[in-house]
């Protein structure tokens, strides 16, 4: 029997909250240098990902495209990489939120590797949609953490 097609995922976030499901669907997304873009005159950060879709059903891991944008980004900070790099691949852990003089503050992109980049921002204005094809990946994300405590 064949599995239906998974609705392509869209979330909005306008707080810390909304920012937090936005993270949790990203975790382990795949981003090249590239596919990222600081559009200062926009006032607009956007990156292309392969997201893990950790929904899918264990017996069928997939991968798919996803774009992620912000708005009222005023300034953008690299750091742990070379944003030149077209060679460079990122491993997205979170995404989250440090509060400033309220309602900005500055989106914090965390990657593996201590890379990271974040975005001076007026307010969270953030959107995330699945864009592109669907594929079977062969394995699990991990990050050789055990997830109970070992006795000592």
């Amino acid at each position: 029997m064949a599995r239906p097609e998974p609705e392509m995922l869209r979330l909005i976030a306008l707080d810390d909250d909304d920012l937090a499901v936005i993270s949790a669907n990203l975790q382990d997304a795949v981003v090249r240098v590239p596919d990222l873009a600081y559009l200062p005159k926009a006032r607009r950060f956007a990156l292309l990902a392969s997201r893990f879709d950790w929904a899918a059903s264990e017996t069928q891991m997939e991968r798919c495209r996803a774009g992620l944008h912000f708005d009222a980004v005023t300034h953008a900070a690299f750091t742990g990489f070379n944003p030149a790099d077209a060679a460079t691949v990122l491993n997205l852990l979170s995404v989250g939120f440090d509060p400033g003089e309220a309602p900005g503050g500055q989106i914090v992109l965390t990657f593996s590797g201590g890379a990271g980049i974040r975005l001076k921002v007026e307010c969270i204005d953030a959107q995330m949609r699945d864009i592109g094809p669907r594929w079977v990946t062969r394995a699990k994300p991990g990050h050789g953490i055990d997830d109970e405590p070992k006795a000592g």
